[in-house]
């Protein structure tokens, strides 16, 4: 994953942006993205909510050409606004570029590694990358940096 592109449109945010639709403001939104690549290089447990027999269907619809839908609940964050980690906007782009590095590096390292994600189960290096691109776009359009 090239977080440069990401970073550049990311330090376009200011901490009171309101995003055109949600709830997350520009910190939680950064943090989350932050935690969801963490996830994916198995430096955060997330549980599965997903039936197992749902997996393969979710997957196919949602890696596939399909846009992730605005309204979304993640079942691993809930309907509330998740504490912020992080001092500021600024602090929290920085350990994102970080954590971006680390999942760069972590798969180079275990190629075949399958880490979990909490709807579409297990994910190899190249569905996370479909998932992230997908998922950075998202939330990147939801303050309109796309």
């Amino acid at each position: 994953m090239n977080s440069e592109k990401i970073i550049d449109s990311l330090n376009q945010l200011t901490p009171d942006q309101k995003p055109l639709w949600g709830k997350m403001t520009p910190q939680h939104m950064v943090e989350h993205l932050y935690k969801t690549v963490k996830a994916s290089i198995d430096e955060l447990k997330l549980k599965i909510f997903t039936e197992e027999r749902k997996v393969p269907l979710l997957k196919r619809l949602f890696l596939g050409d399909r846009e992730l839908p605005k309204e979304f609940m993640n079942p691993a964050i809930g309907p509330d606004l998740m504490k912020l980690e992080f001092e500021d906007l600024n602090s929290a782009i920085i350990e994102l570029e970080k954590i971006i590095s680390r999942y760069n590096s972590y798969f180079i390292a275990n190629p075949d590694a399958k880490t979990t994600h909490p709807v579409f189960g297990y994910l190899t290096k190249e569905e996370w990358d479909l998932f992230h691109i997908k998922h950075f776009k998202h939330h990147l359009s939801q303050f309109g940096l796309t």
